[in-house]
């Protein structure tokens, strides 16, 4: 007895993935590692067979991948060889994505019912492969190359494994595009979704209506530069045949009938009050939206329908839906005689309409439409519509309920890539939110609402967008969806039982971030984090211990004379105590050898500030500067335009009327200074997202540097004396790369080292 437990035990676990010497990502299904391996030569030949020419594509794009990595080109053959790599259509393989990956010394044999199969398992061979081969310039190999011998058995969990990409906000070239697409495609993720138009942007050609380009693809910052760009068409088929070649479908967004400003821009007619306007040029909602009362709207949303179909071959179209306010249409005279009209009684429903009649048209072009959740609203949603589920789960929950098909991208559970991944000191200003890699990771995509009710079958699966008011170009697309892309695959592809994040962060950090380099790709490793402060500028009087933490349990490398850490410099192991000025550069550092991005940390010696025993002002004196101030250094020789006196310092963000789209406002900048009591000696930390912060007439916190001032980098620790302490602050109002300083809260927090927050 006993000895048949232990064969039916062995059995089970020769199932499991075993992950010793292969490093694949997506984790495959089923893994048998062997001894021994194929070795690969210059005389190795590489050979397809099967139905129809499948096979062969697969084969050459293995042959010319290998040629551009080594420089050597692989003989393709009919025929069997001694050496051989075999890409074989097997119409027994269950599963339109399913493969099969044999490795013996003899051969390698990749077996798949389709190309899209077969092309998955060799995205698989090529991780078994050394991680140059992911080089974009060749070098001479050690020939052979050692395959290690294994067998395996895959399929995806999910047929919907998708990215967004927002262009509207930032532009992407077609280069950038490109360069991601290989990264998805190396992972197995097979969606892109590509977010055109918005508020921001319209950013593809549509020849019927040249000024959505000339007009909608350009806006002027508030500093006064001219930014934008467009697709040509060319440009797009061009795009869209790159991404099939790779087994990606992309799937084009046309926002409806809000986030479409940069549109009525260039056609003001398309909105209610057909009022003159130009593209959004700050983030957030815009209130002004396409009109449904007439029927220009549709005509207009029909004939660039007309031209986008052709362009993009997927069965799937996605027209958006979500953050439409309402407020034109309940003033709007057409509107409300449209809903007299159909009977409607909610301007949701009108949005209902809206998506009902787009969504047909799209049909009558073999299209189905895909919608985030707020399509849910309106309570008559076609049967077919597809629902993307962002706002938590709840939309896909209850469009699941209904019969819908859903695709979970819930920013709530790690899966909006424009989130702070990591400490936000060491990283730029994001929109918000915590999205680190382990969550990411560990986000199921059937909610157990669903599992419970027989429902799985509707999440057709996974996406994680990428939004990018503050992702400026490609670089910091690539730091934002790299490797949190490597994990959405995992959970997009492998069963939810199968994963394991210690043995996916062992596959990422020894050898998936060396194939990203190989590619230049700018990804994000987490710098270390300084235990229970928020600063890179540290103080103490006597002495003091700082204590580094690890984001993924990485090992952590630190100098103290100045100098760049690397791979051999100290290793942290415990508290670092300081007693002298000392200059703190810290790294995290990867299994692999590779290192994060260096965390700067100065850390001084201070006497405590001198106190006065009573203030010279009580409250604070509020200076107002009327006009535009860009810098401090604008203010040097100004004179205010009015003096007031206020007990809070952040009257200094009120002097003026900010309505919620904050067009036509007079900005100003506004001064406060006045004295605060400080209880005892100590060391204090201060934060603000005030343009500039001075204590004692020492400038302490800058922020007039950053790009989007939402966010501080600023922090600062200051020893101070018991008593009154002078503080200086400025304000500059105006809008800052898209972000207006007026939605600030400008309230300086400080604290006691390691205590609690409070507001002066």
């Amino acid at each position: 007895m006993i000895k048949k437990v232990l064969t039916v035990l062995f059995f089970a676990l020769s199932l499991l993935p075993s992950m010793g010497q292969v490093n694949i990502i997506p984790r495959p299904a089923i893994v048998e590692e062997g001894s021994g391996s194929f070795q690969l030569s210059p005389q190795t030949v590489v050979i397809s067979k099967g139905k129809g020419k499948g096979a062969s594509r697969v084969a050459q794009a293995f042959i010319e991948k290998l040629q551009t990595s080594t420089g050597v080109r692989l003989k393709s053959s009919h025929k069997a060889a001694t050496s051989s790599i075999l890409f074989a259509i097997d119409p027994t393989i269950k599963g339109k994505e399913a493969y099969l990956l044999e490795v013996t010394p003899q051969q390698v044999k990749l077996s798949a019912s389709s190309e899209n199969g077969l092309f998955w398992a060799y995205q698989s061979l090529l991780q078994l492969f050394p991680p140059f081969v992911e080089s974009t310039n060749a070098r001479t190999p050690n020939w052979p190359l050692k395959i290690p011998m294994v067998r395996i058995e895959d399929q995806p969990r999910f047929s919907w494994r998708g990215t967004l990409v927002d262009v509207s906000r930032h532009f992407m070239p077609v280069a950038a595009i490109k360069k991601q697409l290989d990264i998805m495609a190396s992972l197995k993720l097979n969606r892109f979704h590509w977010h055109l138009t918005d508020d921001q942007g319209w950013r593809i050609e549509i020849k019927r209506y040249p000024k959505l380009t000339d007009v909608g693809a350009w806006r002027i910052d508030a500093e006064g530069n001219k930014y934008g760009g467009f697709y040509t068409q060319q440009e797009i088929r061009e795009i869209v045949a790159y991404a099939a070649a790779r087994h990606i479908e992309v799937v084009p967004e046309l926002e409806i009938p809000g986030h479409e400003l940069a549109a009525i821009a260039a056609y003001p007619d398309l909105s209610c009050n057909k009022e003159e306007i130009t593209p959004r040029i700050i983030w957030g909602v815009e209130d002004i939206v396409m009109c449904p009362g007439r029927e220009n709207m549709f005509n207009f949303l029909n004939n660039v329908i007309d031209e986008l179909v052709p362009l993009f071959p997927s069965t799937y179209f996605h027209i958006g839906g979500d953050e439409s306010p309402r407020i034109e249409w309940e003033k709007c005279d057409s509107c409300q005689a449209r809903m007299k009209v159909l009977g409607l009684t909610r301007e949701a429903q009108l949005q209902d309409y809206v998506i009902e009649r787009i969504g047909k048209y799209l049909q009558t072009k073999g299209k189905r439409i895909i919608g985030w959740d707020e399509i849910l609203e309106g309570g008559n949603l076609p049967k077919d519509a597809i629902v993307m589920s962002w706002r938590g789960e709840e939309g896909g929950i209850i469009a699941a309920q209904k019969r819908h098909s859903v695709i979970m991208t819930p920013g709530s559970h790690g899966l909006y890539f424009d989130h702070y991944q990591g400490d936000f000191m060491n990283e730029p200003t994001s929109i918000g939110g915590y999205a680190p890699l382990d969550k990411c990771y560990a986000y199921n995509p059937v909610p157990s609402a669903l599992s419970t009710q027989g429902l799985d079958s509707l999440v057709l699966g996974v996406q994680g967008n990428n939004w990018t008011e503050y992702t400026l170009g490609p670089a910091a697309l690539e730091n934002r969806l790299w490797p949190r892309g490597a994990a959405l695959a995992e959970v997009g592809w492998t069963k939810e039982s199968n994963k394991d994040f210690s043995d996916f962060q062992r596959r990422l950090d020894n050898d998936f971030t060396l194939r990203l380099k190989e590619r230049h790709i700018n990804f994000y490793i987490p710098a270390p984090s300084v235990e229970g402060i928020s600063s890179n500028k540290l103080a103490f009087i006597h002495s003091r211990t700082v204590a580094l933490t690890s984001q993924r349990n990485l090992p952590i490398v630190y100098t103290l004379d100045g100098t760049t850490p690397t791979a051999h410099s100290t290793r942290y192991t415990g508290p670092i105590k300081i007693d002298q000025n000392t200059t703190l550069n810290t790294a995290t550092l990867l299994p692999c050898g590779l290192l994060s991005n260096v965390r700067k940390i100065e850390i001084n010696k201070q006497t405590p500030l001198f106190a006065l025993s009573t203030p010279t002002i009580k409250g604070y004196i509020i200076r107002k500067y009327k006009g535009e101030y860009r810098t401090p250094q604008q203010l040097k020789n100004a004179k205010a335009d009015s003096t007031l006196k206020a007990d809070r310092i952040e009257v200094v963000r009120t002097l003026t009327n900010v309505p919620s789209d904050v067009r036509n406002v007079k900005n100003y900048a506004a001064t406060a200074e006045g004295f605060f009591y400080v209880p005892e000696t100590g060391v204090y930390e201060f934060s603000s997202l005030l343009t500039q912060v001075s204590i004692d007439g020492t400038l302490y916190i800058d922020n007039s540097g950053v790009y989007a001032p939402r966010d501080t980098r600023e922090n600062c620790e200051i020893a101070l004396a018991k008593g009154w302490h002078k503080i200086h602050a400025l304000f500059l109002g105006g809008i800052f790369g898209g972000w207006p300083t007026y939605w600030n809260d400008v309230k300086i927090q400080w604290r006691l080292v390691g205590g609690k927050w409070n507001a002066l």
